[in-house]
């Protein structure tokens, strides 16, 4: 059979043919380019879209994702011509007039990792269903987020949600050549990636963009989610120079440097400042490319914002990804640190060191949560529900009072043999490891290579899968996860003013209603400590 060829505006593209989970045929386009190489000049600016190509280009392998560090093969990867796309449908125009919902995948990664490479998100589970499905690969690292206060620099920063953003405007202008409808578009994403989704439902200059979104794990309100610290720019120039003391110098400096020699810098940065807090969106000063200008809460409060249906969820144990680190760290004969309360001052919060509020936090939060758990089990629910829980909660309910599209909310129990965060760890064995971790919705929604990552796909995973499959592209499809006569036998109510209803993604599908009610009591009183917080949990 012959290569799949479709024309896009910047020229022809050859795909190739994958099969699905049950063996049938779709199309794959990958390493597509939506925005021109951004170097030299174009390095920390916003992205300029791509250029026409000659002759017929070759999209059938992944491109190389941005610049990072991989730590199973301890190699730096990547490359700063990383603005592409992974295409893949069922069927082209000459095949079928009709056009079909578009998914939109941005993966996460801490803003620092991760890329939309169709191994580790293989697309074979969700072409089960009719629909066009986008991955996109966008700037990591200070390659992604660095900025400057000089508004003449031109550097404002998030470049990667900029890079999203021509992503969202080539799709518009394209997708109809792959049978994608561009006024059906479901903007998808998890942790990192689903902070970048919630960013684009409040930024004006997504505006029409998309028309639904899901965000998973991962929402604005989360304390890695936003950079709240000045001067960060200059503060990684003078790791490569210390004699720098202008942003101007910084940038012309940043500018004449390799991506090896700029990667090492920001290696020397994260072990001296940590990456949280430092690596991540801002809030912009107002500027022509901004994505956005105020406080995420101010922004939904106002009721300033892309009112879409929003699907939103979190894991039952999603602090299990800091006991993995703490794990790793004992394997290594160190002492992880188990008493350092100050992480849990949500940085957004902006409450100093010698206020007295923060030690009235630490109280509250020692007090809760150790009394009767184990350090350990105290720490994972601290991380669970602190950085994720509380804020993706928080983000349903505020959203849900000031819309009247519908805002879907889900919690995800599900411990089984896809959960790919936990398994892939190699640290199931440990009791108190037992729930969802972060990232273990991944294993239902992508095929991952099964092997290296201690993945078991039996009767059990095959039937979440399937479930996964169809609320997500049912929601991508209606705006609706169970619409009516859905195959599931379910109506997954929304969130309404009087009560949380939320679905139990567990072994079956349960709905149920206010998530651990004692635990985000705590955390409503501690982000109403703070007039940058007030809103986080009402």
């Amino acid at each position: 059979m012959e290569s799949p060829v479709i024309t896009v505006t910047e020229g022809q593209l050859r795909g190739y043919r994958r099969k699905n989970l049950d063996g049938k045929e779709f199309y794959a386009f990958l390493g597509v380019p939506y925005a021109k190489p951004p170097v030299g000049e174009l390095r920390y600016q916003a992205p300029e879209p791509a250029e026409k190509w000659n002759g017929v280009r070759d999209a059938t392998e992944d491109g190389k994702p941005s610049y990072q560090w991989d730590g199973q093969n301890n190699k730096l990867i990547g490359s700063e011509d990383c603005l592409h796309l992974g295409i893949h449908t069922k069927t082209l125009p000459s095949e079928d007039s009709c056009l079909k919902p578009v998914m939109v995948w941005i993966h996460g990664g801490g803003f620092a990792f991760g890329s939309n490479s169709s191994t580790e998100y293989g697309p074979e589970y969700l072409m089960l269903e009719d629909i066009v499905l986008v991955s996109v690969n966008y700037r990591l690292g200070f390659l992604g987020c660095l900025h400057f206060e000089d508004t003449s620099l031109n550097v404002p920063g998030n470049a990667l949600l900029k890079d999203q953003q021509l992503a969202l405007k080539w799709i518009q202008k394209n997708i109809h050549n792959f049978n994608g409808d561009p006024n059906n578009v479901t903007i998808f994403g998890e942790s990192a990636g689903g902070a970048s989704v919630h960013y684009h439902v409040l930024s004006p200059s997504s505006k029409g963009l998309f028309h639904k979104a899901v965000l998973q794990s991962g929402v604005t309100f989360c304390p890695w989610a936003r950079v709240t610290e000045l001067n960060v720019g200059l503060q990684f120039a003078q790791i490569v120079d210390q004699h720098i003391q202008t942003e101007r110098e910084a940038l012309k400096m940043l500018r004449s440097l390799t991506a090896e020699e700029l990667f090492e810098a920001q290696r020397k940065f994260i072990a001296k400042y940590g990456r949280q807090l430092k690596i991540a969106p801002k809030i912009e000063k107002p500027n022509d490319s901004a994505i956005i200008t105020s406080l995420s809460q101010d922004i939904i409060v106002k009721g300033q914002y892309n009112k879409v249906p929003l699907m939103i969820g979190f894991n039952t144990m999603e602090g299990i990804l800091y006991g993995i680190y703490q794990q790793r760290e004992k394997e290594q004969g160190l002492k992880p640190d188990y008493f350092n309360l100050d992480k849990y001052v949500h940085p957004h919060m902006l409450i100093g060191n010698d206020d007295p509020k923060r030690k009235l936090i630490k109280e509250k939060v020692r007090k809760f949560y150790f009394t009767e758990n184990t350090v350990e089990m105290a720490n994972y629910l601290m991380s669970t529900d602190g950085t994720y829980t509380a804020p993706v909660v928080g983000t349903a309910k505020l959203h849900a009072k000031l819309q009247t599209e519908p805002v879907y909310l889900y919690c995800m129990s599900l411990d089984a043999g896809l959960n790919v965060l936990k398994r892939s760890s190699g640290f199931t064995h440990i009791p108190v490891f037992s729930g969802a971790c972060h990232a273990d919705d991944l294993g239902y929604l992508f095929q991952a290579p099964l092997k290296p990552n201690n993945l078991v796909r039996g009767e059990t995973e095959l039937t979440a899968i399937r479930r996964f499959v169809k609320l997500w592209t049912n929601f991508a499809k209606y705006g609706n996860p169970t619409p009516q006569g859905n195959d599931l036998n379910l109506t997954w109510n929304p969130v309404n003013q009087e009560e949380v209803n939320y679905l139990d993604i567990g072994e079956e599908l349960t709905m149920k209603m206010n998530p651990e009610p004692e635990r985000l009591k705590l955390w409503k009183e501690i982000f109403q400590l703070s007039p940058y917080t007030q809103y986080y949990l009402q």
